[in-house]
């Protein structure tokens, strides 16, 4: 058998203490397997963001297991911590989060500087990044020059630079249009089918319909994991008569 990519036990967060204990994460159970596209869904304050957040390495859980590729990442050192969000995870977030006076290629560097990779790899492996996100001849332009759904593309091509397993996103639409919105998630789709697994929170159900599978999180708890066929963006002739 493989080792999923990611696997929770009664995985808890809680901020605070006492009566002003904020139950933010109630016990989530869950197995996510390589190339598996995942979308979470749930209102305000139901607990995806904190459960992205946990996912990402971002923050350790109060109670429960996390296991990463079979590792139990409460295990992890700060350095080992600090390794697999630049080596086995990728981010994307709702506000690009680019540096603004630097180009997209530089950007898009900005992991590979932290990884030691030297300056002319760092170099190619960032174009290399931004030609599979459709910018090959923006590479010099800064984040302003640049229209959202291209920022975000950056954005995008910046977590692809490491190579990593797997790209977490959080909202990665929220501030685009729709049209750009269904650029975005065709490019996921495109990055699903090349072996990366996919996991965004999302509120918006016209975008998780995307997803193979959708994760719905309730006042802390998972409230449902449904799989799905995904809608496609962009489907051929016999896809859609299908």
């Amino acid at each position: 058998m493989t080792t999923p990519l990611i696997e929770t036990s009664a995985l808890t967060k809680t901020y605070g203490k006492g009566e002003l204990a904020v139950h933010a994460l109630r016990g989530i159970d869950l197995t996510i397997e390589e190339g598996e596209f995942v979308a979470i869904m749930g209102p305000s304050g139901s607990g995806k963001t904190t459960l992205m957040n946990l996912l990402g390495c971002l923050d350790r859980p109060t109670d429960g297991s996390f296991k990463l590729l079979g590792h139990e990442v409460s295990q992890l050192t700060k350095a080992e911590l600090a390794d697999v969000r630049n080596i086995i995870l990728g981010f994307v977030f709702q506000n690009y989060s680019l540096l603004p006076r630097t180009s997209a290629l530089e950007n898009v560097q900005l992991p590979l500087i932290y990884a030691g990779v030297g300056r002319a790899e760092r170099q190619t492996r960032a174009a290399h990044a931004l030609a599979q996100v459709g910018l090959a001849d923006r590479l010099h332009h800064t984040p302003a020059e640049l229209s959202g759904g291209q920022q975000q593309r950056v954005a995008i091509a910046r977590a692809l630079v490491a190579d990593p397993r797997v790209i977490l996103a959080d909202e990665p639409t929220g501030n685009l249009d729709t049209k750009t919105s269904l650029e975005i998630i065709s490019l996921f789709q495109d990055l699903g089918k090349s072996g990366i697994s996919i996991i965004y929170v999302t509120h918006e159900p016209d975008v998780a319909r995307y997803a193979s599978r959708i994760l719905t999180i309730r006042d802390g708890s998972l409230a449902s994991d449904v799989r799905q066929s995904p809608a496609l963006v962009n489907p051929t002739p016999a896809q859609e008569a299908a």
